[in-house]
């Protein structure tokens, strides 16, 4: 383990550290890897929090069998928690990037456009449990839901051409991709494993950036767009493009990197490949592992496998029988909080004593210091920041499980922090239901009426955007209005 004060890490590091402690529980991976091996891919995706918007019956009629067939062959492989582990995430708290379409497969089909399987993520006001959702899509035409915010694939975010961070029969390729285990092909060689002359300094001072990486994801990036060699891009920032191009005396040599002879007009610079988030940086979980911020057997194991020796597999911690978690002083004696039936109780009070105080208490009296303990945990557990960890991405289970561990099965909570919580949870996953259904396909504050404001939500059109005036909420403002928007952190 390394040696460095918290403050030595920067501030995207330590949202990672959060992201895979929380973000992918240990029983979510024992149950869709479970499943998967039994061959039940749509049991895995239900374990991972992952709806299913296809039909392969439907599919085999449209694009005809070989399409339906490479679909439901990578359905088999598809590792949906290995997915969930390397998804884009939004700084600060780490949810999953909101609005996002990314594909993850391409076939081709007998229309204009090849369908992709592609995996979605809600708007930013629906993301409660942080779902996700797979589907066919096939084109402006078809497949684009109107109630989803971005139908159309993301060009900066896409894994059809890294499948090992979410197929589990390539999950292998990860440390020769990621730069872990370089291949004789990719080792540094002279100029081309150092920084391209003109790059700027963002990414020339940011460890983050796979700079040694992006020639040969580049030759990759370029080949799936039927370009041998030439020009792409690389985003830095919301306003800072690197604008690059791969070079190579012929196909014997290795291509490298250099910036364009010629600056290019805005647009040409925007029809640019793109090379995707996931080959622009390095892998989170090897910076992590880098840093000593975390431990291989702590990863998920299909990482771990491929960037560490064979360890122990992460399972689920098994619930262990909570002891005397409090000791309080009263009446001039050391009292003792525990469990007993299922409810956090002073067991050094008699339960007729403790009726009497509750009545006391109604009645405005004082209450004895066991009882107010009692009430504080209530209120406000110590667990409190990882039931909030726990319930930002959506790990309801894991939740109640604390929950329960700390105050017992039988508690009835007041009102208080650990309360409201919990309600608010449960609000948001309403939300999502009605964005799943296409009942609302905007914020709800943020909809359009007929006159173009931000009043009379249930007559918004998704194909208009709303306009921002005083009734828009000012972090939908800002967001909209911002510079610096969207804020994300690295993103796998």
């Amino acid at each position: 383990m390394a040696h460095h004060l918290p403050n030595d890490f920067p501030s995207r590091l330590l949202m990672w550290q959060r992201v895979r402690e929380y973000a992918v529980p240990p029983s979510m991976i024992e149950t869709a890897s479970a499943r998967r091996a039994a061959g039940d891919w749509a049991g895995a995706c239900a374990a991972a929090r992952v709806d299913i918007d296809l039909d392969l019956r439907a599919v085999r009629d449209r694009h005809g069998t070989e399409v339906a067939g490479r679909l439901r062959a990578d359905l088999r492989r598809l590792a949906p928690d290995l997915l969930r582990w390397h998804m884009p995430r939004s700084a600060p708290d780490g949810r999953l990037r909101p609005g996002l379409t990314l594909s993850l497969a391409h076939y081709g089909g007998s229309g204009t456009a090849p369908p992709q399987l592609v995996v979605r993520t809600p708007p930013a006001w629906a993301d409660a449990g942080q779902r996700m959702s797979l589907a066919l899509w096939e084109g402006s035409a078809t497949g684009a839901p109107r109630h989803h915010p971005h139908p159309h694939p993301d060009r900066r975010f896409r894994l059809d051409l890294h499948r090992h961070l979410w197929d589990a029969a390539r999950s292998g390729e990860l440390a020769r991709r990621c730069g872990a285990d370089p291949a004789p092909s990719d080792r540094p060689r002279g100029r081309g494993s150092t920084l391209p002359p003109g790059l700027p300094d963002r990414a020339a001072a940011d460890a983050s950036w796979a700079v040694n990486r992006w020639a040969a994801e580049a030759e990759l990036l370029l080949r799936a767009e039927n370009r041998p060699r030439g020009a792409f891009t690389v985003r830095l920032a919301a306003r800072s493009r690197a604008v690059l191009e791969l070079v190579a005396p012929d196909d014997s040599h290795a291509p490298t990197l250099r910036p364009l002879r010629e600056a290019l007009p805005r647009q040409q610079v925007a029809a640019l490949p793109v090379l995707p988030e996931a080959a622009a940086r390095v892998l989170p979980d090897l910076e992590l592992l880098r840093a000593g911020l975390t431990t291989a057997d702590r990863l998920h194991p299909l990482v771990a496998a491929a960037l560490a020796e064979p360890g122990p597999t992460r399972t689920a911690a098994p619930a262990t029988a909570p002891g005397d978690p409090h000791r309080v002083e009263c009446r001039g004696e050391v009292h003792r909080i525990a469990l007993r039936a299922g409810v956090l109780t002073a067991i050094d009070h008699d339960p007729a004593e403790l009726r009497r105080e509750e009545l006391l208490v109604a009645l405005g009296g004082p209450a004895l210091p066991c009882v107010r303990a009692i009430d504080a945990v209530h209120r406000s557990p110590e667990a409190l920041p990882a039931v909030r960890e726990r319930l930002r991405h959506g790990d309801i289970a894991g939740t109640l499980d604390v929950v329960q561990r700390l105050l017992g099965p039988g508690a009835v909570l007041p009102d208080g922090p650990l309360r409201q919580a919990l309600e608010s949870a449960a609000t948001r996953r309403v939300d999502h239901g009605r964005f799943r259904s296409g009942l609302v396909s905007v914020h709800p504050a943020a909809g359009a009426a007929e006159g173009g404001t931000a009043s009379g939500a249930e007559h918004a059109d998704a194909s208009h955007r709303p306009r921002l005036d005083r009734r828009v909420p000012a972090a939908m403002r800002q967001k909209h209005t911002s510079r610096a928007r969207p804020r994300t952190g690295l993103t796998r």
